[in-house]
């Protein structure tokens, strides 16, 4: 019944959808959650197989703008009214939902070596679609370690074919620069070298067409 289901009943449902649960904690005071959020949820694509059902969603066969978007915040919604919970989103701002620090706090991502989040099951794929604000608290499970701390090599160190994301931080224009030449091509064809380099991220599932659609948007094309 809504408002009652458990942390499995909920993923469950989510699941169902091609979303899943990529971190919850208890809300503090100043983590900038809702007034009287007892658990925040933070979802993100279920994979394999969160790109092909999403695209034969009715979002995107419109012909409008932001079809991702627009499929979040519906099956979103839907998901939350069905357990009594608040739909946020990262987009839509400003001003916008400080999804990174939300990200930190589940202890399920943390800064990568190139800055960049990295995620216990996505590694440095990960994307939020969004989050649930349940007014009570649920009995969470246990995080993990980071993965970066099992990483010897750190391959995202080395991986930018332009040098542009590094440790030594990100060169926005040199990046967008690359991405017009053509060899860059590839970046902009199966996503991010970095984000492609790190080793969960290879076991995620993530399908090169997706990366693709988000490098678009990110370059303007």
């Amino acid at each position: 019944m809504p408002g009652t289901a458990s942390y499995d009943a909920i993923r469950a449902g989510l699941r169902s959808v091609h979303l899943d649960i990529f971190g919850a904690f208890h809300p503090r005071p100043d983590d900038g959650a809702p007034a009287g959020t007892g658990t925040l949820l933070l979802l993100g694509p279920d994979e394999p197989g969160f790109w092909p059902a999403v695209r034969a969603a009715p979002e995107f066969a419109d012909d409008r703008p932001d079809p991702l978007d627009r499929w979040s915040e519906r099956v979103i919604a839907e998901s939350a009214a069905a357990i009594g919970a608040v739909a946020l989103f990262p987009f839509g701002g400003p001003p916008f939902q400080p999804f990174i620090r939300w990200a930190e706090r589940s202890r399920r991502a943390w800064p990568s070596p190139v800055g960049l989040l990295v995620h216990d099951r996505a590694g440095l794929m990960v994307s939020y679609r969004g989050a649930l604000a349940l007014p009570r608290r649920l009995d969470l499970p246990a995080a993990g370690p980071c993965p970066c701390d099992g990483c010897p090599d750190r391959p995202c160190l080395a991986a930018c074919p332009a040098g542009a994301l590094t440790g030594e931080g990100y060169d926005l224009a040199a990046c967008h620069g690359f991405l017009g030449t053509p060899a860059g091509a590839d970046c902009l064809e199966r996503g991010c070298a970095v984000r492609r380099s790190c080793p969960v991220s290879q076991g995620y599932g993530r399908l090169a067409v997706q990366s693709a659609f988000h490098m678009r948007a990110f370059h303007g094309d």
